[in-house]
């Protein structure tokens, strides 16, 4: 049975994609952003409410909105959504001056955990990032402290987008405990549209793999984030968790186990299991293993050298 589903940021390339495959799989969908879906087709079919998530009033305000504008009204009042889906917010550094970028990024996650949490609403998912991991924006040529990087690998940045990211994570853990609400924080990598597996980018990531160590040789297809939100919306009573949420294999063409390439790229860098095949280095056992994750959009059915 579908359920009625809040996404934040819903406008944005990834977002668009989620909301294609929550659609798909029967759910009702609200998008708060505050830009329309450019997609008209998409647009369509889910109404965006214009909302800046900073302002607890307003981020209370639309989580307790009609999901369809009709003439009259025909959904039932006091209907909370059964999950929110948290993605809004500035995708990077340097979009927006630090502080801005930490400000906006920080307090929207505030308000919409405090308000799920006050709402009773029972499941969010919040959007991280694997750059807690601390070496994306690092400052210099900084290793991973281990590899494979799981859930457990110590979350030390020091730029402001995933410091900002990190505070997003403790509020919601505190929340988590405070008031018993599933909160689960997915920790994405690059989050690959279809379209990018033909663009510069990828092609960069398959043919100059020395030169993407920021990005941990992993990726999150925009399509398969979306089953791993339609599965994290499924799965209840898990409390507060971190998932990475990356794709299988890494993305890189060259030959070898991950094990062999890694000790090539990063000789000094601990590992603390063998990685096996094509295995990625930010791990995704924890995705698949407890929401039951299984990758549909491995980048080599796409990619054309």
């Amino acid at each position: 049975m579908g359920k009625r589903i809040i996404v934040t940021g819903g406008s944005g390339a990834a977002g668009q994609h989620i909301i294609t495959y929550l659609l798909a799989q029967g759910h009702s969908i609200l998008n708060i952003d505050l830009v329309p879906i450019p997609d008209p087709t998409l647009a369509s079919q889910v109404h965006t409410l214009r909302a800046d998530l900073t302002d607890s009033g307003q981020t209370y305000n639309a989580l307790c909105s009609h999901f369809h504008l009709t003439e009259p009204f025909h959904e039932p009042l006091r209907q909370l959504p059964n999950a929110v889906i948290h993605l809004a917010g500035y995708a990077r550094n340097m979009i927006v001056p630090d502080n801005e970028t930490f400000r906006g990024n920080a307090l929207s996650m505030y308000n919409i955990i405090e308000a799920t949490c006050r709402l009773n609403i029972p499941k969010l998912i919040l959007a991280s990032s694997i750059t807690v991991y601390g070496v994306s924006f690092a400052e210099g040529d900084i290793d991973f402290p281990s590899f494979p990087v799981d859930e457990t690998v110590d979350a030390n940045p020091m730029d402001t987008y995933a410091i900002s990211k990190i505070c997003g994570e403790r509020i919601a853990r505190g929340f988590a405990r405070r008031f018993g609400n599933d909160i689960y924080v997915l920790r994405l990598g690059r989050v690959i549209a279809p379209h990018e597996y033909k663009g510069e980018l990828f092609k960069s990531y398959v043919e100059e793999p020395e030169k993407w160590k920021a990005h941990g040789w992993s990726y999150m297809d925009a399509r398969d984030l979306g089953q791993i939100c339609d599965l994290a919306v499924g799965r209840d009573g898990l409390g507060f968790q971190i998932f990475n949420a990356v794709n299988d294999t890494r993305t890189n063409g060259v030959g070898g186990s991950t094990g062999e390439f890694l000790r090539r790229v990063c000789p000094g860098t601990l590992v603390t299991r063998e990685l096996e095949g094509e295995e990625a280095p930010v791990c995704n056992r924890k995705v698949r293993e407890v929401l039951g994750f299984r990758e549909g959009h491995c980048w080599r059915r796409y990619y054309e050298a």
